[in-house]
Formats: C-alpha cells, structure tokens, sequence
C-alpha cells in the first residue's frame, strides 16, 4: 500500500516534470574528471534520457533533452557542485526520495566524479553512495553501486555564485629601474580570524570549496533579525537599531560594512581584487584572546592562545592551497606565504602577494599572569618562540589587550575597554592598574569608571573583590616590561624575528625601545597606530617601520604627515596600512565630503597599469563614496580615495604607499643582517 502511494506520488511528479524538447548535445569525450570546473552539462541516463527536475523538489531521468543543464563548480580533486538554473543545487535527499535540490551548498551537494569511458560515476562523498536512477521510477536515488552517466555540454546554465573582481589589467611585475620592488604592505591584518576566539563569535569565512554562498553568512546565534548578535550590537556599534539582515547571498543588504564587527570582510576574491589593485606584502597576525572566549558563551575550538595559533596556522596554509588548486596548481595562485625577504621580493617581482605571519595572542607561550604571578619562564618561551618559527611566523606581539607576564598593556577606551578590562580581571585576578601619566606620553585613557561598572560586574564578582577607582587621565598603566619580556624579546632578536611594539602601554614600550636601541635592533614595527606617536621617531631611527591604522582616508593623511615627520634621513621612507580587519576593528567609512567630491568611477590604479569599477558582489555593487571600506576588495578604491583627501600631497602619499612593500622588505633585511 505504501509502495502504491509512493509510485503514484512519483508517477504524478513525472508528469509535473520539467521535460525537455527533442534534440542532442555532443558528450563531453573520455572526460577529465579534475577539468570540468565551469562547465555547462547535462546528465544522460543509460537509458538515453536526461535529467530534469521534478514537482517533489527531486530529480528524474525523463527528459528527452537536456533541459536541466548545471554549472558544475570545483569544490576539490575530480569533486564539483552541480549548480542550477534556480539558484539550487543538486544534493542529496533523505528516505525514498534520495536526491533533492538544495537551497545552500555544502557537504551534502558535493559529488565526486570518476571516468569511466566516456561516462562518469558521481558519487556523494557524504553519503558514501553513488548517484543512480530508480529502474522503476527513473528517479535519481543513492545506491552502493551507481548509473554511469554522460555528461553532455550544453547551453543555458547559469552563472555560478562567485564576487566579481572587477579590475582589468595586468598585475604590475618586476622591479624600478634601481631595482626596487612596488607595492602597498598592510602591516596588520587578521585572515584567520574566523577561528579566534572559540571560532564562533566571528561570521563566515574567507573561503569555503563549496563556494561562496557557504562561506559568507551570518553568524547562526545572530537569529532573529540580528538581535542575538549582542557582541556585535554592544561594543562593535554598527547597527544602532540592534537589529540587521542576516541574508547574505545575493543581497549582503546589511553586511558586510565599514563599522560592523564581526561579519567576513575578507572573501578571497576580495582579497584577488586588493592585490590586482597593487596590494603586495599582506601581514597575517594569528590573532587570539582567551579570556574573551571564555566569556563568549559559544565556542567549538579551544581557547588556549597557541592552540589558536596552531589551528589559524593549518587554515591559512589551507588557503594557500585552496588558491593555488584554482590557479593551475601548486605554486601557481597570487598567494604566496613567504618566510625570508629574499623569498618576499622573488614572490613580489613575479607580481604575486607575499603573505608574512606572525602573533598576536594576549599569552604568547602561556605567558599569562595570576595574581602576580608568571604562568610560564624561560624554557616556555624557548619551546614556544622554536614552535612558532618552525610555522613560518616572522612577527608577533609581546602583549596585546591583556596585561601578561611579559609586559603590561595599552588600554582600550569606551565600551569595548569594560568588556577588555573585565576579561582583564578574568584572566589576571585584577582589573587594570593606572596611575596619572607624569610625562607627555600617555595609554588611552580609562573613560568609564566604577560606578558604571558596577551594573554588569558586581555581581560577577568574588567575595572580597572591589570595583576599581582610577585617578584623573591621563592614564598610564603602571606595569611595565619584565624580566621574562625582555627575555622573550631577546629570544625573538636571536632569531631574526620582527617585533611588534604596538599594544603595549607606554611603560613598556619605553623599556622595550631602550633594549632595542642599546642592542641597536632594527626589527621594529608599528602597524596599526596602537601606540603614543612620540615614540615614532625612536622607531624609524632604529631603522624600523611605522604606518597608521587603516582609518578613513581624511584621517589617515594625517597620521601619514605625523608619521613622515618622525622620518629618520638615514632610512628610505615609505609606509603602509594595517586595517585590523576581523579583529574587532572598524574600516574606513565613507570620506565626509564625499557626496560633494566623490571617487570616480572607474580609476585607474596606481601604477597606470589596470582599471578598477566598482565592486560586485551578488546583487550587490559596492560604492568607496556611499559604502566606506565595506570589504577588503575595496581596498584600491581607498587607495584612490587617498589622493582626493591628500589634495597637494597627492603624488607624495602615494608614492610613499607604493613604496611600502620595499622599506618593509629593507627592514626585514636589516634585522636578519643584524
């Protein structure tokens, strides 16, 4: 009886079928099962029928042409998605009916295919059973043993769901006439950051091999509306309503954005278009806060620091390859990591990404402190500094956001600066310690005080335990460089490693360069303005490099004119970016007078060489004057926005930019010839 219901269910679906007119379309001979990526096919049955979809959202073998074609997208080896003319996917069903469309990609629409002949087997890798069709019903169903299809070309697939570049050209290659290479270096970045953090409080991804409408979306604790997305909505404040779309393809209506938090602004397609646009060196920071992700109360990776680092080390050697599986194999893709300058300028000359790693973890080693009281020594950062090293990384932090064992750290202002300082006393047994500042320098200063803090904390708190009273600002924390942070900054100086000042309170950061100038190092950088600027000329004099955050394009000229005023004559100048994207950082908005002296559309890029449009992205076009740096792809339209704000020094600021890569790459080489 059930039998008779399901065969009547199917006959009726097959007469509903989409059923294609008479005709043929030449097979795909002795196919090669790992070149397919991009081709419009159809499926024939042995029987001589094609498939086409049914009324029950499955698939049958009746058609007599091929009215069903499919894009058939790379998701691996020999392994592809079948992408349909209404934006779904062929995939796998459940129960009788075997094989449905579906509306998202993912491991259940991936099938993998093997030659035989001129046919093809297509298996479904997560149900470890082959596609095949009903002899009854000729209905696409799972078996153990499949149909061998052939896979015919044809017309009338759609497009399969990807971001545009849009930039024509070539990307510039090959050096100066004296032999310097060209190009923007962002000197602070976070591509791995969709782990950090428990891997949860960040949304998507930048890639994903079942493409981009699984690697871009929301974030699942975000539901309704946006309204569950309350570390978003408390401290990033891009959505003052608390409230956003969570749909991302094709509309990405509220995300991503200039000032949102914690939504992927760095797909690799975006990240194509940045290096088209004349991006050259791209810093990878492993960036980890523990005591945030043990607060976070969701969370699937660990949250020990280094075991951060190690999964975000695995992830982007992913991505290395992931590009390079679509760019003609291995070695072939524009994204290069590279661990020795030699190897950057080889990368950079053949016009190609050089991708530099390093750390920014708040207890590098398990360098963390307890109530005073170091939770490492020196075999720790010994093993940890040996570890990092032998996973390419080239540069990291001492400290960052937390006071450690290493040194204490620069504070964090405004809403953000509760929650750090809160997490501060999670992780150490004290909230931070400030004392007035009695020089010029000064930390960023402490602008919510007890009373305020005592609504969300007190009630967290221990027995005992009081509520911190900080003096008048301005505020400087009154913990310094350690004896175990000097020691990890020789180990890093022993092995020719770059550190990174940035983050730590002005104490430390004024021992920290008296070590460095008495050891006359020069492997010193600043990449993202988290620091007093009085201290840019003791940085540059080393012989090391400085450039701002990556604010708006206004403000950003003017960190430049700081920053090239601190220049040391006896070092080339030149200067960078770090836009901190995914780490909890805003992008540049929209320049203010924009609407009255906007960028125009298209541009050329900085070098002459190729032209930029705007950005697509689904139905999405993206405007530098209207959306800010909404992703990273808009990265050379910011680089073009430059010269509006920089009005006279247009020519100047952009020549220091292009030569970003080269002073870098010439710090770099000082410190090894150190």
């Amino acid at each position: 009886m059930v039998r008779r219901r399901v065969v009547g269910l199917v006959a009726a679906a097959l007469v509903a079928g989409v059923v294609g007119l008479p005709g043929s379309a030449p097979a795909v001979a002795a196919p090669n099962v790992g070149d397919l990526g991009g081709r419009c096919v159809a499926l024939k049955a042995p029987s001589g029928k094609y498939v086409v979809r049914n009324a029950l959202g499955g698939y049958q073998a009746t058609g007599t042409a091929p009215a069903q074609p499919f894009r058939l997208q790379e998701t691996g080896p020999a392994s592809y998605l079948f992408y349909g003319t209404a934006r779904d996917f062929l995939g796998t069903g459940l129960g009788t009916l075997g094989v449905l469309k579906a509306a998202a990609a993912g491991p259940r629409t991936e099938w993998r295919l093997a030659a035989a002949g001129e046919t093809v087997t297509i298996t479904s890798p997560a149900a470890n059973q082959q596609l095949a069709v009903d002899p009854l019903l000729a209905t696409l169903v799972l078996r153990a043993g499949g149909t061998s299809f052939t896979l015919e070309e044809t017309t009338g697939c759609a497009t399969a769901p990807e971001a545009e570049v849009d930039v024509q050209g070539s990307p510039f290659t090959g050096t100066t006439p004296n032999g310097e290479v060209r190009g923007v270096v962002d000197l602070h970045n976070h591509l791995t950051a969709f782990e950090f953090i428990g891997g949860d409080i960040h949304c998507g991804q930048p890639w994903s091999p079942y493409g981009i409408t699984a690697a871009l979306v929301d974030c699942p604790d975000h539901e309704p509306n946006g309204l569950g997305a309350w570390w978003e909505n408390l401290a990033g404040g891009g959505y003052p309503t608390f409230t956003h779309d969570t749909t991302g393809w094709p509309t990405f209506t509220d995300w991503p954005k200039h000032n949102s938090w914690t939504h992927e602004a760095q797909y690799y397609k975006w990240l194509e278009r940045a290096w088209r646009g004349g991006l050259r060196v791209y810093t990878n920071l492993f960036v980890n806060n523990a005591a945030l992700c043990e607060i976070y109360p969701i969370k699937h990776n660990p949250c020990e620091d280094m075991a951060s680092v190690r999964l975000q080390a695995q992830r982007i050697y992913e991505l290395q390859d992931f590009i390079d599986e679509r760019s003609g194999g291995p070695g072939e893709g524009f994204f290069r990591i590279v661990r020795d300058p030699a190897q950057a300028r080889s990368v950079i000359e053949q016009g190609k990404l050089a991708v530099v790693l390093g750390v920014e973890v708040s207890q590098p080693f398990g360098c963390g402190i307890r109530n005073g009281v170091p939770q490492c020594d020196r075999a720790d950062i010994d093993a940890g500094l040996d570890e990092l090293y032998d996973l390419g990384v080239r540069r990291m932090f001492v400290c960052h956001k937390f006071d450690n064992a290493l040194c204490g750290v620069r504070f964090d202002g405004g809403t953000a600066g509760v929650v750090i300082n809160a997490a501060n006393f999670a992780s150490t047994g004290r909230f931070w310690q400030a004392e007035t500042c009695t020089g010029p320098a000064h930390d960023n200063p402490i602008s919510v005080e007890s009373d305020a803090l005592a609504g969300p904390l007190a009630g967290l708190l221990p027995p005992g335990v009081t509520l911190p009273v900080y003096p008048s600002a301005p505020h400087c924390n009154v913990n310094g460089l350690t004896d175990l942070g000097r020691y990890a900054m020789e180990g890093m100086m022993a092995r020719g490693m770059m550190i990174e000042i940035d983050h730590m309170g002005v104490k430390s950061m004024d021992q920290a360069l008296d070590l460095l100038e008495a050891r006359g190092y020069p492997g010193v950088v600043s990449g993202h303005s988290w620091l007093d600027p009085s201290f840019y000329p003791r940085i540059l004099s080393l012989g090391g490099i400085a450039g701002p955050y990556g604010f708006g394009t206004a403000q950003f000229v003017d960190e430049w004119r700081t920053i090239k005023a601190a220049a040391d004559p006896a070092y080339p100048f030149g200067t960078g970016a770090g836009f901190d994207t995914g780490g909890f950082g805003h992008q540049p908005p929209p320049r203010a007078d924009a609407a009255a002296h906007p960028l125009e559309y298209p541009f050329p890029t900085f070098d002459g060489g190729s032209t930029v449009d705007h950005q697509h992205t689904g139905e999405r076009q993206y405007d530098l004057n209207v959306d800010g740096m909404a992703h990273y792809g808009l990265l050379p339209d910011w680089l073009a926005d430059l010269r509006i704000a920089a009005g006279p020094d247009a020519t100047e600021i952009t020549t220091d930019m292009a030569r970003g890569a080269e002073v870098y790459l010439q710090t770099w080489e000082r410190t090894l010839a150190w």
